[in-house]
């Protein structure tokens, strides 16, 4: 088995997943609030198989969503980490900076202290010359960690996400880049 390396900031520690983790996953992942740019709520079973296929993504590739808790309350508060996209697209092959935090921990800066450190993780350590994270063009909150990171957007990389189908209202996504060379690390 991988071992997954664990990153602290000033308030986060980005850890591997935990059995414990999985029942608030599964309330975080039925919350509307935290679900509304994915295409539908999941289910228990479906929430576990995410940790399921993070933990699989850790020991396939040496990296991953690390589970993300509060260092001053150990309280897990959802995941931060990079993942290879499981679809094809025009950016492909690369290597995706990603976040789901709970509604209760949103305006805290917590995504965005997280995602520098794996950020920096993923540059020092990995060695990734790019890093790439996209969305819906109206999660303005996402968007927001992404420029706070030094990302940056064209709108010719944007794209229709192949995994839903034409028509489907959060099909089309931006897409923003962070080379190694301009990040703010």
């Amino acid at each position: 088995m991988t071992s997954i390396p664990t990153i602290e900031t000033a308030r986060l520690l980005l850890r591997g997943w935990q059995p414990s983790d999985r029942q608030f996953f599964a309330t975080m992942n039925r919350d509307p609030q935290v679900m509304r740019y994915f295409p539908a709520l999941l289910t228990p079973i479906e929430s576990d198989r995410l940790i399921d296929r993070a933990e699989a993504h850790f020991e396939q590739h040496g990296f991953g969503p690390w589970a993300a808790e509060l260092r001053s309350s150990q309280e897990f508060i959802g995941f931060i980490g990079l993942s290879v996209p499981n679809f094809e697209a025009p950016f492909m092959p690369s290597v995706e900076i990603g976040w789901r935090l709970a509604s209760a921990y949103w305006g805290w800066g917590l995504a965005t202290e997280g995602a520098k450190a794996a950020v920096c993780h993923g540059f020092a350590s990995l060695k990734f010359p790019e890093l790439v994270s996209f969305t819906v063009p109206d999660n303005t909150r996402s968007r927001r960690v992404m420029e706070k990171l030094g990302m940056t957007h064209d709108s010719a990389d944007d794209f229709d996400h192949p995994n839903l189908p034409e028509g489907h209202p959060l099909r089309r996504h931006v897409l923003h880049r962070l080379a190694a060379r301009d990040a703010l690390y």
